[in-house]
């Protein structure tokens, strides 16, 4: 079945971006007992901010965090830090003192609480009053998206084209199905663009429509706030956006772009590692020596030699 595009006429333009930032942070327990996990460092930036640049590069220039209870160091590190950049600018270092302000420049940032931890689509519908009647983008702090990649303009120009809803979708081996909401979809006879016709929220292998996965993007029109509204706790005893999207899909007014580009998961320890890992090595300024080290590391391990050094 092919798609019907919109009618000709000028869409909204998407301005504004919600990014969830409320989770508890149990599976990094202890670091995140006092500290946000969205504030846990990606080598030298905490994950969040690489949201927000994302968000910034593609053209979003306002930006609700919603946030909870402990999470008060999310707001200071977009906000202008004074003392600091005052001690940064007496010493002339102007390399650091620019680190220090990017943050704050990036977006036009605002905050909100979540208040009870209800679930995705609970935190997506505490954006309503913020977002209004306009269609918005939603970046998960989990899904970090390298830099060099476009998928969110992607979704951005296929919300233009097509209007209603658009996912991010990538395709996941069958043995890891169980961890994503995941989608039945049909073409739409534009290449790396699927109508969604239905989701599940995390199901088991052999009751998973597709291997698509939703990931952590999602440009959303404002109709989701009142499907979620309507919507009651789903799996886990939560307000699943999957769920939401599922009733729009059946409208056919959600689509999909298929992501094939490099996507980082923080998510869980062993995925966040490999993160810091691999976002290291592609610096520049630490990838050279770092890859050197690793590459020592490494063989020295296999040898045997560094399993001493890593215990001590």
């Amino acid at each position: 079945m092919t798609t019907p595009r919109r009618p000709a006429q000028t869409p909204p333009t998407v301005r504004k971006a919600v990014v969830p930032a409320a989770g508890l942070g149990t599976r990094f327990l202890p670091a995140t007992k006092a500290t946000p996990k969205e504030m846990l460092p990606v080598v030298d930036k905490p994950a969040i901010q690489y949201v927000v640049e994302e968000a910034a590069a593609a053209g979003l220039d306002d930006v609700l965090m919603v946030t909870g209870r402990h999470k008060r160091a999310i707001e200071d590190h977009f906000d202008n830090a004074f003392e600091l950049e005052q001690a940064l600018a007496a010493k002339g270092d102007t390399v650091r003192l620019d680190a220090v302000r990017d943050p704050a420049r990036l977006a036009d940032i605002h905050h909100i609480r979540q208040g009870d931890p209800l679930g995705l689509g609970h935190a997506v519908l505490c954006a309503k009053h913020h977002v209004g009647d306009q269609p918005f983008a939603v970046l998960l702090g989990d899904d970090l998206i390298d830099a060099s990649e476009n998928l969110l303009s992607e979704m951005l120009e296929v919300r233009e084209r097509y209007a209603g809803s658009v996912v991010a979708l990538m395709e996941v081996p069958d043995e890891q199905v169980h961890l994503y909401g995941c989608a039945a979809v049909e073409p739409t006879g534009e290449d790396g663009v699927v109508r969604v016709t239905g989701l599940v929220e995390k199901p088991a292998r052999e009751d998973a429509p597709s291997r698509y996965a939703v990931i952590g993007r999602y440009v959303l029109d404002p109709a989701v706030f009142g499907v979620l509204e309507r919507t009651p706790p789903g799996r886990g005893g939560e307000i699943q956006l999957t769920d939401a999207l599922q009733e729009l899909a059946a409208d056919g007014t959600v689509h999909g772009v298929i992501f094939k580009g490099l996507r980082y998961d923080t998510g869980d320890k062993a995925d966040y590692l490999r993160t810091v890992v691999r976002l290291a090595c592609a610096r520049d300024d630490l990838g050279p020596e770092f890859v050197a080290w690793l590459k020592e590391f490494v063989a020295g391990f296999e040898e045997g030699t560094g399993a001493g050094r890593l215990a001590a």
